[in-house]
């Protein structure tokens, strides 16, 4: 299943003029980042790793000037940015799930620089709060050196979750992991500490939890009283 995606279209090596493009975006970032988000975090990430060192330093610049919403100065970084497309050849990056799995697939296409660009000038395209938060996440990728899969993820989220449902409701995946009722809306520190509590010891193997998958359902049980804490 398709979580998200987006195409960046771009001048072929061999072209005189170095051009760049958006094409097709579908890109949910509701709750905030969502898989929108972390699809463009992935996409900068793995692509500045290839990109000049001497040139790095501008990406940061454009990426200031979009989370700030100033107009950006064209050609950037010997890249003319344009919405026609005729004569560019295109790369698709998308986010994909199976079960509650995530794998990202990057296009081959074009240079590293354009894809980062490309996914800067669709950060653009987001509106004000959502583009601010997201450039925040996305400086955060660029520090990131290993691989693009869940251990990426939980570092974006700022904890240990990683799954689908964890991306695409991360209260709502809280609530759930820590045993509230269907339909929980309100819950109070003394709530979720109790249900902490109360989960961790059926967990723990030495209440009778499978000690093949504590350790997994203990983290889940912290990064879920994690999120739950810093939204009441």
């Amino acid at each position: 299943m398709i979580l998200a995606e987006f195409e960046v279209w771009h001048s072929r090596p061999i072209a005189p003029t170095r051009r760049l493009a958006l094409g097709l975006m579908h890109l949910p970032v509701d709750p905030v980042p969502g898989f929108g988000g972390v699809l463009l975090a992935a996409v900068l990430s793995v692509h500045v790793r290839e990109v000049d060192d001497d040139v790095v330093a501008d990406v940061h610049r454009l990426l200031n000037e979009v989370e700030r919403g100033q107009r950006v100065v064209q050609p950037r970084l010997r890249h003319r940015f344009q919405a026609d497309r005729h004569g560019l050849a295109v790369s698709v990056h998308r986010l994909s799930g199976e079960g509650d799995s995530i794998t990202f697939e990057f296009g081959t296409g074009g240079t590293a620089l354009q894809q980062v660009l490309g996914s800067i000038y669709v950060l653009e395209r987001l509106e004000g709060n959502t583009r601010r938060e997201l450039a925040r996440l996305m400086r955060k990728a660029m520090s990131w050196r290993g691989p693009l899969g869940s251990s990426f993820v939980a570092y974006l989220m700022g904890g240990h979750a990683s799954s689908i449902s964890a991306v695409a409701d991360p209260r709502a995946w809280a609530l759930e992991t820590l045993g509230f009722p269907s339909g929980t809306v309100k819950v109070t520190k003394k709530d979720v500490m109790a249900k902490y509590r109360e989960s961790l010891r059926v967990a723990h193997p030495d209440h009778g939890g499978n000690e093949d998958n504590a350790s997994n359902a203990i983290r889940d049980l912290t990064e879920a009283r994690r999120v739950l804490l810093e939204t009441l």
